[in-house]
């Protein structure tokens, strides 16, 4: 039950030295008094002011006012009794601490004045105060300051907080994407090959006693589409592996030569400020969009250019080719993908028909990535 009353609160960002000796330092300058009767007032009024101070901490709504005023109270008459101005130290503290930011500017002023105030009074009624001027001036100045360094250091933790969160989800996005570009990427590859090779078994199963020769013809097909589809699980675990866009050019560059389609502009340098994950996601692209070239558009020419600015990394892929209205939403030529997958890293494809095919695809450089 009072476990959260004795634990205090952790990272406080002071050293614990500090506050030993701040809560020491209260009986040297009550045991300077003469009067037994003001010892007794100050060792309870010490006393109740860091009991109060611990339950304050753990005090919501309307309490956290009451007990601040108690703590100010306590504060004021041990300065203008004792000549003893450190809690105000402990008070800018906590205020500090409250979460509410109408509340903590409320109470922040009401220190300050009141502090401020009780100060004068005793530098006037107790001039023995000036002794300690300096570390008097120490405390004001902690008084103005410290709160508010406390709540940019608590709103800076938070923000740390959210960004390490965000972080972790964009990395399990990143992975239920890879996942999913997985799955098309066998259904679009290996299924259809397969069910090829199925259907041509049984056609080759068939004509093999009545025309051994179409058979033999059937089967070397089979076997070709067997090893094209084992060619493609290679690629397929290569990109997995993260492919640079330098290397995806180069991959790229033996797609067209192999597809007959004159090419001009396929060149990149290198890239600074982009991760792995960024470049790797423009490599995908860069993949999708010349197989896209090859597969549908009919194109014979295509132009190429890559370019990185201070601000972001821009690929126009164009060509000659035609593409369908129809084509402009469907899944099976990428587009959807190749969109999934510029959303991570905050990027953008656009879409340009006219005299042939144009994408745009822009990816902003990197700040700061997580690794």
């Amino acid at each position: 039950m009072f476990k959260k009353y004795l634990d205090f609160p952790k990272n406080n960002g002071i050293s614990p030295y500090i506050w030993a000796i701040l809560c020491i330092l209260p009986f040297y300058f009550i045991f300077q008094s003469s009067s037994t009767v003001e010892i007794i007032i100050g060792i309870l009024l010490t006393i109740l002011f860091f009991v109060f101070y611990r339950i304050a901490f753990v005090s919501k709504g309307w309490l956290v006012y009451l007990w601040t005023f108690i703590l100010i109270a306590i504060s004021i008459t041990a300065t203008s009794l004792f000549s003893y101005v450190y809690f105000a130290f402990f008070l800018a503290h906590y205020i500090g601490n409250i979460e509410n930011r109408k509340t903590f500017l409320w109470l922040y002023f009401i220190h300050l004045i009141s502090t401020s105030l009780s100060i004068n009074y005793s530098i006037i009624q107790q001039p023995q105060i000036l002794n300690q001027l300096p570390f008097v001036i120490i405390i004001w100045i902690s008084v103005i300051m410290l709160p508010f360094s406390i709540q940019n250091r608590k709103e800076k933790g938070q923000l740390e907080e959210k960004l390490e969160d965000a972080n972790k989800r964009i990395s399990e996005l990143v992975k239920l994407e890879e996942r999913q570009r997985i799955a098309r990427d066998l259904h679009d590859t290996l299924g259809q090959k397969l069910s090829l090779i199925g259907l041509k078994s049984d056609l080759a199963r068939k004509l093999i006693h009545k025309h051994p020769e179409q058979a033999k013809n059937e089967l070397k097909d089979v076997q070709q589409t067997a090893r094209t589809a084992l060619n493609e699980v290679r690629k397929m675990v290569s990109s997995m592996r993260g492919i640079r866009l330098e290397e995806e050019v180069i991959l790229v560059q033996q797609i067209l030569k192999a597809a007959q389609i004159q090419y001009s502009g396929l060149h990149v340098g290198k890239l600074k400020n982009v991760s792995l994950l960024t470049e790797n996601i423009l490599s995908m692209c860069l993949k999708e969009a010349v197989t896209n070239i090859v597969k549908h558009s009919g194109a014979d020419r295509c132009e190429f250019n890559i370019d990185q600015t201070w601000k972001e990394v821009v690929i126009s892929i164009g060509d000659n080719g035609t593409f369908k209205e129809a084509d402009r939403i469907h899944r099976g030529h990428g587009l959807e993908g190749m969109k999934e997958r510029l959303e991570f890293v905050n990027g953008s494809l656009e879409l340009h028909i006219d005299n042939g095919t144009k994408l745009v695809i822009r990816v902003p450089n990197d700040v700061k990535q997580k690794e």
